[in-house]
């Protein structure tokens, strides 16, 4: 049962698995989904939304991450998105509670984009935190890009504005 569920939860219910993009582009993709839904339900309490939606995450990302991971016997599988999920959460999370207000569509493409980018390229300390073991490993670097993200999307769209 404990196995079914942080698979179901680590592949975002098989989309890891099944969809032909890349399966970080699907977990980010899932995750501005999931974010944008939530801050449009609950758009007065963006802050609280973006805390509890990360509060609930993170454990279950590294708990799922990694006993999948584990299950397949590899460091960090292809098909284990859900921390892609938790990164694109906290970029979002980051220019919502920087902003005071839900993100706007090109909040929201520009977190996207970004987390896209620092995800892959991964700059200096981000690569370092895939090194920590288990689910760790398989997170961290997700929420380093997610923060790093966050903070250029919080930064630069207020400028790009003027």
């Amino acid at each position: 049962m404990k196995g079914a569920l942080a698979r179901a939860l680590a592949t975002v219910g098989g989309l890891g698995d099944r969809l032909p993009a890349p399966g970080t582009t699907v977990g980010s993709v899932a995750g501005a989904a999931l974010y944008w839904g939530a801050s449009a339900l609950w758009p007065d309490a963006v802050t609280a939304v973006s805390l509890a939606g990360l509060a609930v995450l993170l454990p279950l990302s590294v708990w799922a991450c990694g006993a999948e991971a584990r299950r397949r016997g590899a460091v960090d599988p292809g098909p284990v998105v859900l921390d892609e999920v938790a990164g694109q959460w906290l970029a979002l999370a980051v220019v919502a509670i920087a902003r005071h207000r839900s993100p706007g569509p090109a909040e929201l493409v520009a977190a996207f984009l970004l987390f896209r980018a620092f995800d892959v390229v991964k700059p200096w300390p981000i690569r370092r935190l895939e090194a920590l073991p288990g689910g760790w490993g398989i997170v961290a670097d997700d929420l380093a890009a997610g923060l790093a993200a966050g903070a250029v999307a919080a930064l630069l769209l207020p400028l790009l504005a003027r």
